[in-house]
């Protein structure tokens, strides 16, 4: 699976993108995620709370769509040519 991290979540992870792999037949979002963090382990607090529960300024997008409200959230499908991004609060000025 390969994953785009922007701003301080690129710094947190030493990288900007990176692929990992999954293991599972039919992976997840949450495999992903899981696969991610397991090959990053400083993004995990950094994106989600005690509980996996994903941060409510954290962006998690899956080819661009918002898996929380347009799919099935954590057990979203995912396949290895889908575009995973995590992206921290912006703003501007």
């Amino acid at each position: 699976m390969h994953w785009k991290l922007f701003a301080t979540l690129s710094e947190a992870a030493g990288v900007d993108e990176l692929d990992v792999s999954v293991e599972a037949d039919e992976p997840t979002l949450r495999d992903a995620f899981d696969a991610l963090v397991e090959a990053r382990p400083a993004l995990e607090p950094e994106v989600v709370d005690d509980e996996g529960t994903l941060y409510d300024h954290i962006r998690l997008l899956v080819d661009g769509s918002d898996p929380f409200r347009e799919g099935d959230g954590w057990e979203t499908a995912v396949a290895d040519a889908d575009e995973l991004a995590l992206f921290p609060p912006v703003s501007g000025g």
